[in-house]
């Protein structure tokens, strides 16, 4: 049986990415979006309920991404669902699972100095 692990989100990042280094130099980031999903209760009113989604991007994507999003941002994520395992100082082990990025995507709409309003779209892939 096939597997697949592939995951698409719409959302807004709750906070400016900050750029961080491995031991190794090797440049990520990590934000978190927030993920809408309206719908209607039993009664026919709508509700909505948000989602806040953990990414980590790395490379070049991530310094590029850290330069042009910040707090507010729309953003396509494209990437796959990644577990990580750490042991706490004081020995008690945790868990947490987060988008491991392959693309993120810019949905803001700039406009250009005199001109009408062009979407242009940031496409940083990994």
């Amino acid at each position: 049986m096939a597997n697949l692990n592939r995951v698409f989100l719409i959302g807004r990042l709750v906070a400016d990415p900050e750029l961080s280094h491995t031991q190794s130099g090797t440049p990520f980031t990590r934000f978190r979006i927030a993920v809408n999903n309206p719908y209607r209760d039993r009664s026919g009113n709508w509700q909505e309920d948000t989602l806040f989604i953990d990414v980590v991007l790395w490379g070049d994507a991530a310094d590029r991404a850290v330069s042009r999003f910040n707090k507010g941002t729309r953003v396509l994520v494209e990437g796959k669902l990644r577990q990580s395992t750490w042991e706490t100082d004081s020995g008690e082990r945790r868990s947490r699972i987060e988008v491991r990025a392959d693309r993120v995507v810019s949905l803001e709409f700039r406009s250009r100095s005199n001109e009408e309003s062009v979407d242009e779209i940031d496409d940083i892939e990994f």
